[in-house]
C-alpha cells in the first residue's frame, strides 16, 4: 500500500491551512517541525507538552479550539494532532485519534506491528507530504535526521526503511544517503552533537549504538520553564543551517500538571482500549513496546 497526498489532505484539511495555532512536544523533533511549520506555513507556536505537563499562551487558551498538537498523539475528540507513534490495539479505535494523522493509522498498523511501524520523524513526514525538497547540505542533512534519531534507524533498520520510502513515494529521498557510513558518523560525532551539547541540547542517551564508531545516539529533553535560551538557539542553529524562518517563542501564562503513567498491555487489551481510555480519562497515550503502553491523565484540563 501506497499514501497517497491528496487523500491525506482531503481527510485532513487544516495540515494545508496557514496561520493554525499549535502546540509541540518538548523535544528537539517538536522544535525542528516548528521551524519548518512556521516557515513553509506560518504557524503560531503557543505552547508545548512533555507527556507530564502542558504549557499555554493566552494564546492558546483563546484558541484551544483551532491548536494542532504536533510530534504528539491526543484523545480529546476537538483536538487535531500530527504523530507518530502507535496507539491501535484492537479494531476499535478511539474516536479521538480520527482527527489525528498517523501513518501507522493510516496503514492500520497496531501494538503487534512495531517491526513495520513508521521510522522516520514527524518532520520527515511532514517534508514528504508538503513535497519539500531539501537542498544538498551536509549541515541540513545532519540537522533533518537527527529528529527523533532517524539516521540511527537508518542504520538498524534498513528494510522496514526500505518500505517505508515506497509507502511514502513520489518524493526525493536521497536526503537518506550515506547515513550508513563512517564519514557521515564523524560529522555527527565531531560537529552535531558537540554543537547540541553544548548548547544543553542533548540531555540523555538511547539504547541505540551507531555502525562504525558505535555512538550513542543522542536526545533533548527540553523544560520551557527554564530551557527557553536552549529553544532559541536550536531555532538559530535550523535557521542556519536548514534556511527556516524561527518561531517566535510563546509567552507562557500557564502550566497545567498531570499524571503519567504505564501499565501493561495485556490489562488494556483484556478490557479494550476505547473501555480503557474512558475509565481512566486518559488524555494521551501511546504504545511505546510491545508490552507496554505509556499514557497521560489530567485531574482537571
Amino acid at each position: 500500500m501506497k499514501l497517497n497526498r491528496k487523500d491525506i489532505f482531503k481527510q485532513y484539511n487544516w495540515l494545508k491551512e496557514k496561520n493554525r495555532p499549535f502546540i509541540i512536544s518538548c523535544d528537539y523533533d517538536g522544535i525542528i517541525c516548528a521551524s519548518f511549520l512556521k516557515h513553509y506555513l506560518n504557524w503560531e507556536l503557543v505552547g508545548y507538552y512533555d507527556y507530564n505537563s502542558i504549557w499555554l499562551s493566552d494564546k492558546a487558551k483563546q484558541d484551544k479550539h483551532k491548536i494542532i498538537w504536533v510530534d504528539l498523539n491526543i484523545l480529546p475528540e476537538s483536538g487535531k494532532s500530527i504523530g507518530g507513534q502507535i496507539v491501535s490495539v484492537d479494531q476499535n479505535l478511539p474516536k479521538g485519534f480520527l482527527t489525528s494523522c498517523n501513518p501507522n493509522i493510516l496503514l492500520n498498523l497496531k501494538y503487534n506491528d512495531f517491526k513495520r511501524k513508521f521510522p522516520f520523524s514527524t518532520l520527515l513526514f511532514l517534508l514528504w507530504l508538503h513535497n519539500i525538497k531539501i537542498a544538498n547540505n551536509d549541515l541540513a542533512q545532519l540537522f533533518i535526521l537527527h529528529s527523533d534519531n532517524t539516521w540511527m534507524k537508518i542504520q538498524k533498520y534498513s528494510k522496514n526503511i526500505n518500505s517505508w520510502k515506497e509507502i511514502l513515494s513520489s518524493y526525493d529521498w536521497r536526503i537518506l544517503d550515506n547515513v550508513n557510513s563512517l564519514d557521515f558518523e564523524q560529522k555527527i560525532d565531531q560537529y552535531l552533537y558537540p554543537t547540541l551539547i553544548n548548547i544543553g541540547a542533548a540531555s540523555k542517551f538511547s539504547k541505540l549504538k551507531s555502525n562504525f564508531l558505535k555512538i550513542r545516539s543522542r536526545e533533548s529533553e527540553i523544560n520551557p520553564d527554564w530551557d527557553c535560551d536552549v529553544i532559541l538557539k536550536l531555532f538559530s542553529f535550523i535557521a542556519k543551517s536548514i534556511g527556516w524562518t524561527p518561531p517566535t517563542l510563546p509567552l507562557i501564562t500557564q502550566r497545567i500538571d498531570g499524571s503519567k503513567k504505564k501499565i501493561d498491555l495485556d490489562k488494556v487489551i483484556n478490557i479494550g482500549i476505547n473501555a480503557f481510555t474512558k475509565k481512566y480519562k486518559v488524555f494521551s497515550y501511546a504504545i511505546t513496546s510491545p508490552k507496554t503502553i505509556s499514557y497521560t491523565i489530567f485531574k482537571k484540563l
